[in-house]
């Protein structure tokens, strides 16, 4: 079609109707310019007001993604797969993906890092929908380095600005308890030390809450302590083949790695066990040790939060002496009815200790420092302002002698 209108990038005035994917537009015939292109009317949402929307649009021409995003949001899809993942959780995986990679910090890293980055789109996802999910299974899954991932994963949320909740220690037993094979019927475990996964998992739970009534799950890794509340609770449950069992020998049962620091974790759990084993009369004649406390451990979880007020004191002395005795007459109201119930007569053992005799519940690291606190000079004392005093033994230094006098005048006449 030849009209009034010329081409805008050469002057020509041949402009021809161009039939386009069956689409109408205006092209010059001498250098190919397009002047308007077609319209189109798809299932956009601008469609809903009978908008017209152009081809470039309706194709999705601009949204075109490379190759390595394309395989990153698949690994990202995949991963979400073997997980069983809901499907909300795959859009905000590869959504969260999307923004990490086109990120400048995350442009030019190794194929190692953005492989992780996929586990960290994961992870952050199943942590803000407070799925179970360690960095640990993710770890393996991806075959990747722990202490990478751990610092890519905290770029990851710094760069992104994401808020992650922190995990729940009762999900995290959950699943840690999960993969044991202990709870499992299985051929290569015998049979005396199969437990039932319920029974396993309560018990579990209330060590891991004492453990953080007694300051040891902050700050620290919470797998050690997962692992050893696990070994004393099913230590606890069938005490007579499993006393001898150690915690090494329980982790290959279990078919689980062992963690460096649970020995630590164990033996922490053992002194706050012994204590709180300490202000029951009924195991005062027993000889409770670190070897057969596990015996015993559904006494002290029963009177758990009284043990505690009894055995430890807190920074608030006035309320240590009212809860400490308060404790100590439940208990002995308790021991009371228990020995009644035995039909044994009464034991008399020696009254608690008072207070300040009692250990404080702190955390081991005020505990057990690993550097002594240096002790710090106020700045005022190294302040010299000059009208400091000057001692009888350093007065001498300041006067002069006669010869010193002479030779100053001389001095000063020659100046």
């Amino acid at each position: 079609m030849s009209g009034q209108r010329k081409c805008p990038d050469c002057g020509s005035s041949e402009i021809v109707e161009d039939s386009h994917y069956a689409q109408n537009q205006l092209v010059c015939a001498a250098c190919g310019f397009i002047l308007t292109e077609g319209l189109l009317t798809t299932t956009y949402t601008d469609e809903e007001h009978l908008h017209e929307v152009t081809y470039s649009r309706s194709t999705g021409q601009n949204e075109q993604l490379s190759r390595c995003v394309q395989r990153g949001i698949g690994r990202v899809r995949d991963l979400c797969k073997v997980l069983q993942l809901p499907s909300l959780f795959e859009d905000t995986a590869v959504a969260y993906y999307q923004q990490a990679i086109k990120h400048s910090s995350f442009r030019l890293v190794s194929l190692e890092k953005k492989e992780i980055l996929v586990g960290c789109s994961v992870f952050v996802t199943c942590r803000q929908h407070n799925w179970p999910l360690t960095m640990g299974s993710i770890c393996l899954l991806l075959y990747a380095e722990k202490e990478l991932f751990a610092r890519t994963y905290l770029q990851f949320l710094k760069e992104l600005a994401l808020d992650v909740p922190a995990l729940s220690l009762v999900d995290l037993v959950k699943t840690h308890l999960g993969s044991f094979r202990l709870c499992q019927d299985s051929s290569n475990v015998p049979t005396k030390f199969v437990e039932d996964k319920e029974k396993l998992l309560a018990r579990t739970i209330q060590i891991v809450e004492l453990a953080s009534e007694a300051w040891l799950v902050t700050g620290r890794h919470p797998i050690p302590i997962v692992t050893a509340a696990a070994y004393l609770a099913w230590q606890s449950l069938c005490p007579a083949g499993r006393l001898t069992c150690s915690l090494s020998q329980f982790c290959k049962l279990a078919g689980v790695d062992l963690p460096p620091p649970a020995h630590l974790r164990l033996k922490e759990l053992h002194g706050i066990l012994l204590r709180m084993a300490s202000k029951l009369s009924w195991l005062q004649v027993l000889k409770v040790n670190r070897k057969n406390v596990a015996k015993y451990i559904a006494d002290l979880l029963q009177h758990r939060c009284l043990l505690l007020r009894s055995a430890f004191r807190t920074g608030d002395s006035a309320a240590d002496d009212h809860l400490g005795d308060a404790a100590a007459a439940a208990l002995q109201a308790t021991e009371t009815e228990r020995e009644a119930e035995m039909g044994k007569a009464s034991l008399t053992g020696e009254k608690h200790k008072c207070s300040s005799e009692r250990p404080p519940l702190l955390p081991p690291c005020l505990l057990n420092p690993r550097k002594k606190l240096r002790t710090t000079v106020p700045c005022s004392e190294l302040l010299v302002t000059g009208d400091e005093p000057i001692l009888d033994s350093e007065i001498e230094q300041y006067l002069r002698t006669p010869e010193e006098r002479e030779r100053f005048s001389k001095a000063q006449a020659c100046l």
